[in-house]
């Protein structure tokens, strides 16, 4: 843990006198010093320091700070870098794995949960394990079939797979140790088919923490743990009630019984839909308090009208929950959005630190939901110490200083008012999954913002679910980007995104550093006083850490989501990070794609060091480049053809029929020239092996021809766009007999 204050060297004997671990604040090992291989790795985590060359866990360390002491790279020398190897990956979709490296190893999770063990000095690739997770999977994940990285314990290697599993690997060889089920298939949870896997792993007391995703579809949250040893399930916590309050003979039980479950509806869509609170990104362990943090997500559907007849706080969505490690039993939370309409999960990392509050040093946890809010939190109780917004919102008026709920604004309760809301932030929030990181050198948290409004509005006629899609409870036309000229420019005006510098004792900016666009990758920040952060523009930068100063920036060729990690291997320090664009943001970029410089996804694993004399291969960023459509199409059937695309197909092949540079255009598609080809491939599942499901079970081919005919549409309509785009910012002749189909 870190203590708020300037860098010091104290006793460990002292500090666990004082009841609190400050691993980040002990001396830096000099770099040339490696220290012994790793044993026990509870403790080797929380003593991170004794050994920086290593990245032993999702956050280096239990506080998920991603802070490292390491500073051979510093704000002297940073402009020096050099690309000192690649790793070319065998999947070009999104990346969003945090590597880690243990004694000169680095264990990379990649898309379709696929492992690598590289030699983490030359990038060699060491030995390889495919899950095989199957095609027809990929539907089943709002966004993307993204793995977030594994976890290490005494030898072994661990990661979750996108259909559901866990498997633990033995760490030299590769070879598999054990591999269990995640997803119960008991009365009580029904069986549902959307639960997906690809948040990162957390080990914690032998004990491997894992939770899941698919609130969009319809799904139950819990977070499951299982011995690290032999895979055996050794406690469960469901993150909301079922719908007749019955015993899960879960160690969530007393607390879903007692506590949640008076506050749902006992006749909402919740009761056949799930309720949500999927748990896909952050479960932190903190030794000081020796508790365990769960961030819980949104409710399913996320309409709070359909979900739970607009009644009740709906427990716990949106909510922090502290759980005992070793039993899972409930000891405290905090809810940041009851009644959640929004999608303003509170997944996003959650991380611990010490700072004086009121004069007196506190245990805290500090958090940037979605929501917009910065929160402090007290790390053992619970208790709401403060809280102000870190980015521009308008859904709430501010937080009680109290209690820490917000004070809605009322024309922001849009299934209740049933009116359209324009919400800032919008689904996306105003921070993601990009991992923010905390510097005990500048006593400051920089927080990868953005600012993506969205168009919330009831779904027309009631819920209605759609198998196979997502259920939102929203008119699925208003969602994305606005299809008209003059909407889309003032959407567009409204794209933001910014690194943020946040002082969480004055709970305001230090300063910021503005990105041209939204998409931020994750933060690292580091003992030479730096920061590093990849771009979805392709650029990788170092940032000075005291004022955002931009010291480095190299074009990695592809979008960067993932977030960077730092490391050394005989006395040589490396900074790596993931290349490749996906996730949920090609929903929302569109035409995007194509303004931000590049159009092709190049996944790849990269890494610097002050020495390095490695080069990219030549960059290709043709892509799918446009086919003149067939220039009839029936224009009676486009608008019901919309409304099956956007609630079916929009959210891997894009909003408005137009892909994100990493899936398919299915404006360019050959498919769409022929009824019988379309319907092949979208309906009796052709391409199913490469991820693309079938839809036969869910509609009937004259629908199915409605999404063909409206993606004509839409060709016709964006064709010579596209076209004058590439020719434009490609410098390449425009010709439009080229294209790439599928």
């Amino acid at each position: 843990m870190t203590r708020y204050a300037p860098l010091k060297r104290y006793s460990l004997q002292g500090l666990l006198a004082a009841g609190t671990i400050f691993a980040a604040s002990m001396s830096l090992t000099p770099l040339s010093a490696q220290a012994a291989p790793v044993a026990d790795t509870g403790q080797a985590i929380i003593h991170a320091d004794d050994h920086p060359e290593n990245w032993l866990s999702y956050g280096r360390t239990y506080s998920e700070q991603r802070y490292s002491p390491l500073d051979q790279i510093n704000r002297s020398n940073a402009d020096k870098l050099k690309l000192a190897w690649y790793f070319d990956l065998d999947t070009n979709r999104g990346q969003e794995g945090t590597p880690l490296v243990v004694d000169g190893v680095m264990y990379a999770t990649t898309n379709w949960s696929k492992m690598k063990a590289l030699d983490a000095a030359t990038g060699k690739l060491l030995w390889e394990y495919d899950p095989k997770v199957p095609g027809n999977i990929a539907d089943r994940g709002c966004c993307d079939t993204v793995n977030r990285g594994p976890g290490y314990w005494n030898g072994k290697v661990f990661f979750g797979t996108f259909d559901g599993r866990l498997i633990s690997l033995d760490a030299k060889t590769g070879k598999k140790v054990w591999e269990v089920n995640t997803i119960p298939q008991d009365a009580a949870l029904g069986k549902q088919r959307s639960y997906t896997v690809d948040g990162a792993v957390r080990i914690a007391k032998g004990l491997v923490l894992i939770g899941n995703g698919g609130a969009e579809f319809g799904a139950r949250g819990f977070v499951s743990a299982f011995d690290a040893e032999t895979g055996k399930l050794k406690w469960r916590f469901y993150t909301v009630p079922n719908n007749k309050n019955q015993p899960d003979h879960a160690a969530s039980d007393d607390a879903l019984m007692n506590i949640a479950y008076k506050t749902w509806s006992p006749t909402g869509a919740w009761t056949r839909q799930g309720g949500g609170g999927t748990v896909w990104d952050s479960i932190v362990y903190d030794p000081v308090t020796d508790l365990v943090y769960l961030a819980i997500g949104n409710g399913s559907p996320w309409n709070y009208k359909y979900r739970s007849d607009g009644i009740g706080d709906n427990l716990f969505l949106g909510s922090i929950v502290a759980i005992r490690p070793e039993t899972g039993e409930y000891v405290w939370h905090f809810q940041e959005t009851p009644m959640d309409q929004w999608d303003y999960t509170s997944v996003q990392q959650v991380m611990t630190l010490d700072m004086p509050i009121n004069g007196e040093m506190r245990h805290v946890i500090v958090h940037a939901p979605k929501n917009g809010f910065f929160y402090i939190i007290d790390a053992k109780t619970g208790e709401f110490i403060s809280g102000k917004n870190y980015v521009y919102e308008n859904w709430a008026q501010g937080l009680d200083p109290k209690t820490g709920r917000p004070i809605f604004n009322p024309d922001a309760l849009w299934t209740l008012t049933g009116k359209e809301w324009y919400g800032i932030p919008g689904d996306l929030g105003g921070h993601n999954f990009a991992a923010m990181a905390y510097s005990p050198k500048t006593n400051l948290v920089y927080i990868p913002a953005q600012q993506v409004p969205f168009v919330y509005k009831n779904q027309v006629g009631g819920f209605k679910p759609h198998k196979d899609s997502w259920n939102l409870g929203l008119d699925m036309a208003k969602i994305g980007l606005p299809d008209t000229p003059e909407a889309r420019t003032a959407f567009m005006k409204d794209l933001k995104g910014w690194i943020i510098a946040w002082d969480p004792q004055k709970q305001k900016p230090a300063w910021t550093v503005d990105h041209k666009g939204p998409w931020n990758g994750g933060i690292l920040a580091t003992g030479g006083n730096l920061l590093f952060q990849g771009l979805a523009n392709g650029e990788f930068h170092a940032y000075d850490a005291t004022n955002g100063t931009d010291l480095f920036h190299f074009d990695a060729q592809s979008g960067i989501i993932a977030p960077p990690i730092t490391y050394s291997v005989n006395g040589k320090q490396y900074v790596a990070v993931e290349v490749g664009w996906g996730g949920i943001y090609p929903f929302f970029m569109g035409g995007m794609a194509r303004t931000s410089g590049w159009t092709v996804n190049h996944s790849r694993v990269v890494a610097f060091a002050l020495e390095g004399n490695a080069a990219l291969p030549p960059q290709n960023d043709r892509g799918f480049l446009p086919v003149k459509p067939p220039a009839q199409y029936d224009t009676k059937v486009t608008e019901q053809g919309y409304f099956l695309f956007q609630t079916y197909c929009a959210a891997c092949h894009g909003d408005n029929a137009e892909a994100g540079g990493v899936l398919p255009d299915l404006r360019w598609s050959g498919s769409i020239r022929h009824q019988d080809a379309f319907y092949n491939v979208v309906g009796r599942g052709a391409l199913t092996a490469y991820g693309m499901d079938r839809f036969d079970a869910n509609m009937k081919p004259d629908q199915i021809d409605d999404i063909r005919q409206y993606i004509i549409k839409r060709a016709n309509e964006t064709y010579q766009r596209e076209v004058d785009a590439r020719k434009n910012q490609q410098n390449i002749p425009a010709n439009p007999t080229l294209g790439v189909t599928p």
